[in-house]
């Protein structure tokens, strides 16, 4: 079911390291981007995979992790992701495709949810750190990374509260709580 799947797909940050991800799996998640709408069918969008550990290991100084989370700077070694995917685009496309990174990448979560893993689009980036680690030229704009792996890590969904705070936090668990608004406050007429 489709709302299974929604509600699957959440942003995790701790994972089974050593469980790997294959290239196969990447270009799967890849191809069903690839077949996701595109504004003006530029399709504009280029990636970078890595399901390497030694490149996986130059990529994560470039991730900036769970902002939200004061205390906690990013995933240990042993829970950090398995696999990356980075999505840029050529500049010159820019004008046509601001939106269509969204669509890509909702896409690729999805199909790594049904596939058993899990993931977290990570904006905050080190620029100079990812173009360095994966070789990309200026001439493409770092739209944003997709850290996979398989989820160490339980994430709930939970009402806002009356104070009204979104701020996603963690209990003494270590369970990932993720406030959500009412359906009824969302719609506007």
């Amino acid at each position: 079911m489709f709302e299974t799947l929604v509600r699957k797909n959440r942003s995790y940050r701790r994972f089974y390291e050593q469980e790997n991800i294959s290239r196969e799996t990447l270009l799967k998640l890849i191809d069903y981007a690839r077949l996701s709408p595109s504004g003006a069918n530029r399709q504009a969008l280029r990636y970078y995979i890595s399901c390497d550990k030694a490149l996986n290991e130059r990529i994560y100084p470039g991730l900036r992790w769970a902002a939200y989370l004061k205390d906690w700077s990013g995933p240990e070694a042993g829970e950090r992701p398995s696999a990356y995917i980075v999505v840029v685009q050529e500049e010159r496309y820019k004008a046509v495709t601001n939106v269509d990174y969204g669509i890509a990448v909702q896409s690729i979560l999805l199909g790594a949810a049904e596939l058993g893993l899990g993931g977290c689009a990570i904006g905050n980036l080190d620029q100079a750190v990812l173009r360095e680690a994966l070789g990309i030229p200026e001439t493409r704009e770092i739209l944003l990374a997709i850290a996979l792996g398989k989820p160490k890590e339980i994430v709930v969904l939970d009402e806002i509260g009356p104070d009204g705070d979104i701020q996603y936090w963690r209990d003494g668990n270590q369970v990932h709580h993720v406030p959500k608004r009412k359906l009824a406050d969302l719609v506007l007429n």
